[in-house]
């Protein structure tokens, strides 16, 4: 178990979808909460079935065992070197616990000069055991034990969600459970919360950060290739898979995917987030690189066997072609020859333009660059001579042995149906597990997943190009303004008609996202007013302002605006808007809501087709 701070990239950057409400004051954390917590810091771990056994007592070995793996250096306890006591061998799995347990005054033996490993562990026990963590001492008590250990374990709220009452009374092990959660948010001693001392920090709120906690006790990365099963410190029968922030399984994970997990919780976490190009720069140096510069992107280096490998000291460098093997939190952990990855890049090309680039040995040379929205939602950009390629043209890229790449035209291949309701499959095709869905609106394009795609009737205008895979499922697939997910939306907040006639011109202003947009004289005439309108290519000067359709609302419900008895599903990126003294300023769908305002949205299409709320205004 790692004991050390995260920085903030990273904790921002769990693609497992871990979804954490926060607590409130007073309030219980759930019992899944609580044992996310518990099992990602390795206090706690399940049976050979995951099952933690919460209603079982908890001994006084498995006590002070929890105890420890819950203190700053609790991951280096070692084997007992000799009996600590008659009861507890240097053979016993928990004498290393035991030992150093007493020699750190957590806990003591009997009188009669025995421990009893075997026996329930008592509320005032594992409280006094708990405040000893805290840094309280003997000396800090005055009265009869266990009166002052109770009332300092009551006052100090690390009673919250335990089930026993009486000091005489044996914890279980959701008790146990509840009181270690507890410890992590209660002040020590000398001040500060206890999980300070492990290395992590309380979100604003006082709260225990799931995401950072999991994120900073992950194991790894590591690259699936070869017997990469056998590096996994656990059997992987039943364990917890997630690719790509979506439910997998082991059978999934494919060669060069990268692998981080966490014994406790019985979980492995996966990317295959990959990027394959040529080497343009390394920074600050090629003898100690921090950086690479591939496809016009910079990425951070963030583990040491990706930084030798780029480095002078390794096998790759300037002008080279490589694949990129990206860890969780974007940067490089480790790197390969594209001919290890498969042709992963498919997409569509939004330029085509001239670029200038080192050639490694102090010059530069010129080429052709062709920028491509790929199917994972990344822009990239690869040298290309030939000149056959326009922008929205669906392409491919592939890489020889030797680091040759090819960009190739892809020939169009429609595909229509009905999408199934949990989005599983499109007419009788089946989608792969981690497809890659790309909706391209002009020069915009949006990543989505199979599910948002749920129940539509995909036609073969909306497909522009898709692919199967080795087991006939569809891995890859490109849309044409299929869910509008990609489109621009603005608050029409002037529209003006200026003379008559043919010498008429037109004003309009808009804002988009918070940035406001002026047409003084244009010469056409859109067909909105004001309100929401969709913005169809640059902003400054659009090619088109369409209506959306407004709905009066009721209510705020979930994600749904409530309108008398039917209700229309809020986009995630709706833009909101709150009308104060003639002025519109953005807002949140959580403000909106807590402020019980009355609502007006536009819906650019309806839901069947993949519509949602778009804009909502709250006066």
């Amino acid at each position: 178990m790692k004991r050390r701070m995260i920085t903030g990239l990273l904790a921002c950057c769990l693609s497992l979808s871990l979804s954490l409400p926060g607590f409130g004051a007073g309030a219980v954390p759930s019992q899944e909460e609580v044992s996310q917590v518990i099992t990602a810091l390795g206090i706690m771990a399940g049976n050979g079935s995951g099952d933690l056994e919460l209603s079982r007592t908890v001994t006084r070995a498995e006590f002070i065992t929890m105890a420890l793996k819950a203190s700053p250096n609790g991951d280096q306890v070692g084997e007992a070197s000799t009996s600590p006591y008659p009861d507890v061998p240097y053979t016993h799995w928990a004498a290393g616990y035991v030992e150093a347990g007493v020699a750190a005054g957590l806990i003591s033996g009997y009188s009669d000069g025995t421990f009893r490993p075997g026996s329930s562990i008592t509320l005032a026990e594992g409280a006094t055991i708990a405040l000893a963590l805290l840094g309280y001492t003997a000396q800090d008590y005055s009265g009869a034990y266990p009166t002052p250990q109770m009332a300092l374990y009551h006052s100090l709220g690390l009673d919250q969600g335990v089930a026993a009452q009486s000091a005489s009374e044996p914890l279980t092990r959701h008790d146990a459970m509840y009181l270690f959660y507890n410890l992590m948010t209660a002040p020590s001693k000398e001040g500060g919360a206890y999980l300070t001392q492990l290395g992590y920090q309380l979100n604003a709120a006082g709260e225990v950060d799931l995401v950072a906690l999991v994120n900073g006790e992950m194991e790894g990365p590591l690259v699936a290739a070869g017997d990469w099963q056998s590096a996994i410190p656990f059997p992987l029968s039943g364990v917890t898979v997630n690719r790509n922030g979506a439910v997998s399984s082991v059978g999934a994970i494919q060669p060069n995917d990268l692998i981080y997990w966490n014994e406790t919780m019985g979980a492995l976490w996966v990317t295959s987030d990959k990027v394959t190009g040529v080497i343009q720069a390394l920074e600050p140096t090629a003898a100690n690189p921090t950086s690479v510069q591939i496809l016009g992107r910079t990425y951070d280096i963030e583990t040491a066997q990706a930084a030798y490998a780029l480095s002078d000291l390794g096998q790759y460098g300037v002008g080279d072609t490589v694949s990129l093997l990206l860890g969780r939190s974007g940067g490089v952990a480790a790197v390969t020859g594209p001919a290890a990855v498969r042709d992963e890049v498919c997409g569509v090309v939004t330029a085509v333009e001239r670029g200038t680039y080192d050639d490694g040995h102090g010059g530069t040379y010129d080429a052709d660059q062709v920028t491509i929205l790929a199917t994972d939602g990344g822009t990239y950009q690869y040298q290309w001579t030939a000149n056959y390629l326009e922008a929205g043209d669906p392409v491919g890229v592939s890489f020889a042995s030797d680091g040759e790449v090819t960009l190739k035209r892809l020939s169009s291949q429609r595909l229509s149906g009905r999408v199934s309701a949990d989005g599983s499959q499109v007419g009788k095709l089946s989608f792969a597990d981690g497809a890659e869905i790309l909706d391209v609106t002009g020069e915009r394009a949006v990543k989505i997943f199979s599910s948002r795609l749920a129940g539509m009737n995909l036609t073969g205008s909306m497909v522009t190009y898709y692919s199967l895979d080795s087991r006939g499922e569809i891995d890859r697939l490109i849309l044409n303004d299929a869910t509008g997910d990609a489109g621009q939306y603005a608050l029409l907040l002037r529209a003006e008609s200026l003379g008559d006639g043919f010498g008429a011109s037109y004003s309009y202003e808009y804002d988009l996202n918070g940035t406001q947009y002026t047409l003084p004289y244009s010469t056409t005439r859109f067909p909105v007013e004001a309100g929401g309108v969709r913005v169809t290519g640059d902003p400054a000067d659009p090619d088109r302002l369409l209506p959306m359709t407004e709905v009066k609302g009721d209510e705020l419900r979930g994600s749904r605006l409530i309108s008398g008895s039917r209700s229309y599903l809020v986009s995630d990126q709706a833009v909101v808007y709150e009308y104060r003294d003639k002025e519109y300023y953005l807002s949140s769908l959580d403000r909106v809501r807590e402020l019980g305002l009355s609502l007006t949205g536009w819906y650019d299409r309806p839901e069947s087709e993949g519509g949602r709320i778009r804009i909502l205004v709250a006066r």
